[in-house]
């Protein structure tokens, strides 16, 4: 087992530039084990984590309903935004300038094959992460993602999640409001959960901005922790 996780911090980059990257090594990985399996080699599969900023763009899953998309094309262009319809799971998310967006690109395989407890590892990552800045957060039942006041009058959704997994290997992930516009979200009713609203680190800490690097920096400690993996930068 390949417990090596390779960081590829890309800045700033348009979100369909870092899809089509992300199904390159998605295919990089699952070309290697159909290879060793038809060959019976046992070479080692790679695992990387991309995390980056996207311009204004809002993307829809599989399942996703098109109606929780409350503007028209015409209102998309005016606010320089962007709309792809993509294959992750969940329904319609927002990604821009302030998120920190994660794409973990790994072999469950090299570290263990359960879904379940995937999601629930990139969710506690985050969780550990708003512990650093003294804010507790958690799950919300049924509700795939992370959570401030759950179970009260005024949840709100701090990070986003949406997977996909072929032969235990995944691709898309999450995305964490650090500094976001949260105006943006006021264009779709995010991950297709009506009355609940959304909210953002430097909010919550009553900042006008949070230090991106050092967020990221705390998020790689805690999924490193998690996965027992090293990170390679």
């Amino acid at each position: 087992m390949n417990k090596k996780i390779r960081l590829e911090d890309l800045g700033s980059r348009d979100y369909k530039e870092v899809w089509d990257y992300q199904e390159r090594l998605f295919k990089e990985i699952l070309d290697l084990k159909i290879r060793n399996r038809r060959e019976d080699l046992k070479l080692t599969t790679p695992n990387y984590l991309v995390l980056v900023e996207h311009p204004h763009v809002y993307t829809l899953g599989k399942s996703g309903d098109i109606s929780n998309l409350l503007i028209s094309e015409e209102q998309l262009k005016a606010k320089n935004a962007t709309f792809y319809k993509i294959n992750r799971g969940g329904d319609i998310t927002y990604h821009g300038p302030g998120q920190v967006v994660g794409y973990p690109i790994l072999d469950l395989e090299n570290f263990f094959t359960d879904i379940h407890k995937y999601l629930r590892f990139l969710e506690e990552t985050i969780i550990l992460t708003l512990a650093d800045y003294g804010i507790k957060s958690e799950r919300s039942p049924g509700e795939t993602g992370v959570w401030l006041d759950v179970g009260t009058p005024f949840a709100r959704k701090i990070c986003a999640m949406g997977v996909r997994a072929s032969r235990w290997v995944t691709m898309h992930g999450f995305a964490f409001n650090v500094n976001a516009n949260l105006g943006y979200f006021d264009n779709i009713i995010p991950c297709g959960i009506k009355e609940k609203a959304v909210t953002s680190l430097n909010v919550e800490l009553g900042r006008a901005k949070v230090d991106e690097d050092e967020v990221k920096q705390k998020i790689l400690k805690h999924f490193a922790n998690l996965f027992e993996a090293e990170v390679l930068k």
